[in-house]
């Protein structure tokens, strides 16, 4: 009686949680129809563009990790279902959910590839802090996707651990030989031994659920297997791009400071151009004072020497000018 109770109780506990979780998993799939928040791919030329394009990457790998939190769930359900049909529908749900987060995990890892797109015209600043803004997004994806690999390691152990368990049911006395073929079997070949234990257990309606169940927690560990191999080829293309980033971050700081260092030579001749003009200009002003200076020397020059030239001129007329006022005096006395 107590045990019936117990199964009632966690019967319906199961139960209130699979609506819930069924609701979260809606609530949580990602919109593959807009992977944009404005519908649009971000132009990263620009600086603007680049940074809405790193928010929305953010918000993306925030519903990735939901993800993951929901598939844990799921798999926690799914290893402690009471039924067939409950277990038929946390597996419709999980691989649904599996399916959709394969899609998000390979649409982050082709935005995160397409922020590297070498853009010119970029100084050393915004290039440092592109280089910045790549690593958080390109770290946090790493981060949410070894805490999915350990989410799918996890439960690959639990579910091979229950699959032991009821092959054990089955046949208490099976050996370790046996037990592992069962376990480790993905492709129904150890189908003979379970089939020929389940012949020999005098309980068979019972042997013919649990290998209903092994054959579905098989198909359990073969998804688990791929999104695995996925997973590892995910951190093997993020590897990589972390060190295409490196050269292309570092080709682009060095196209930076060559365009600075052209912009100060330049800056240096025209500063030099400048200094010219002055100079130039300031040689003219002497120039043209020098000229004036000339001209009214040479005035002065030519004036004294026509004076000095002419003197006597000036005595005859002095002269001329006494001898003419005497004889007017004396006809006058």
């Amino acid at each position: 009686m107590t045990r019936d109770r117990l199964a009632a109780h966690r019967a319906q506990r199961q139960g209130q949680e699979a609506g819930a979780i069924e609701m979260q998993s809606v609530s949580q799939a990602p919109s593959s129809d807009r992977p944009y928040a404005n519908g649009q791919p971000n132009d990263i030329s620009t600086m603007s563009g680049f940074y809405a394009e790193v928010a929305s990457i953010q918000d993306s790998i925030s519903q990735f990790n939901a993800n993951i939190n929901t598939i844990s769930d799921l798999h926690a359900r799914s290893l402690n279902a009471l039924s067939e049909q409950e277990t038929a529908a946390n597996t419709s749900q999980l691989s649904e959910l599996t399916d959709s987060t394969r899609a998000l995990s390979n649409e982050l890892s082709t935005r995160i590839k397409a922020l590297q797109t070498p853009v010119s015209g970029v100084n050393r600043n915004d290039a440092e802090i592109r280089k910045n803004r790549i690593t958080l997004v390109h770290g946090k994806f790493v981060e949410a996707l070894q805490k999915y690999q350990a989410v799918e390691r996890q439960y690959r152990q639990r579910y091979r651990d229950r699959v032991e368990r009821q092959f054990k049911i089955v046949k208490p006395d099976a050996t370790p030989e046996e037990v592992s073929a069962v376990v480790n079997d993905t492709e129904g070949s150890a189908n003979g031994i379970f089939l020929q234990a389940i012949s020999s257990s005098n309980r068979y309606g019972e042997s013919r659920r649990v290998y209903r169940e092994v054959q579905e927690r098989h198909q359990d560990i073969q998804r688990i297997e791929l999104t695995l191999a996925e997973l590892a080829q995910l951190f093997n293309d993020m590897a990589t791009l972390i060190d295409q980033q490196k050269d292309k971050v570092d080709n682009i700081e060095t196209r930076a400071g060559e365009v600075n260092t052209e912009t100060k030579r330049g800056t240096e001749q025209v500063g030099v151009a400048v200094g010219h003009a002055r100079s130039a200009r300031r040689k003219r002003w002497i120039c043209f004072w020098l000229t004036v200076v000339i001209i009214l020397a040479a005035v002065g020059i030519g004036v004294g020497v026509y004076f000095s030239q002419h003197p006597s001129s000036s005595s005859s007329n002095s002269s001329s000018s006494s001898t003419t006022a005497t004889p007017s005096a004396t006809t006058t006395t």
